[in-house]
């Protein structure tokens, strides 16, 4: 645990701050998790920011990626934390990734790409069936873009269908949850340090 180690929390909830949000709840569960192995912090809630469309890492004047993009590219982990909406990630999710997309081209100086050496972690909330598909959207376009998928490096809380009560709204923690989070941070954690002493070869 000598390697110091930063997460961001891109937090994909369709609620502009400072609204409550299950997303936010799950996403601040696995940070804590993370900070357990000496992963500091950093998070974004991307519907407070302007996000403009495109594949591009900056789409000109008004677009405030480029700033976030810079947040990416300081931490060793991203959380990408989505609700669940008729079954898919949320549009913000989308917009993510494919402002995301602009990196497969990139590469630093050594001619990496440059989300190499980088790891993910998907959450996923939501009073509706869905996670495991959307888990499997996001891990393929987190990893096509050059993130490293850690082992059970997926997070999900599916609450009881057309019903009212969200993640938010527990009183506790479910243990199924829980044990995921500490699984996905601790394996998260292990990864990022491998590949911060040992990055791919270029």
């Amino acid at each position: 645990m000598d390697t110091p180690l930063t997460a961001l929390m891109i937090n994909c909830t369709l609620k502009p701050s400072p609204a409550s949000s299950s997303t936010h709840v799950l996403g601040e569960q696995i940070l804590a998790a993370l900070a357990e192995h000496g992963v500091a912090a950093d998070r974004i809630r991307a519907t407070d920011h302007r996000i403009l469309p495109g594949v591009q890492a900056d789409m000109g004047e008004g677009d405030e990626w480029p700033d976030l993009r810079a947040r990416v590219m300081a931490a060793d982990i991203v959380v990408l934390a989505t609700p669940t909406w008729m079954g898919q990630h949320s549009s913000i999710a989308q917009r993510v990734l494919e402002r995301l997309d602009a990196e497969i081209g990139a590469t630093d100086d050594d001619g990496r790409p440059t989300l190499f050496g980088k790891v993910a972690i998907a959450a996923i909330v939501g009073n509706e069936d869905g996670a495991h598909h959307i888990a499997a959207i996001l891990f393929q376009a987190l990893n096509d873009v050059g993130f490293t998928v850690p082992a059970q490096g997926s997070v999900y809380w599916n609450g009881e269908a057309m019903h009212t009560v969200d993640y938010n709204d527990l009183p506790e923690t479910p243990e199924k949850v829980a044990q995921a989070t500490t699984t996905a941070a601790a394996n998260a954690a292990h990864l990022a340090r491998l590949l911060s002493e040992q990055p791919y070869p270029a």
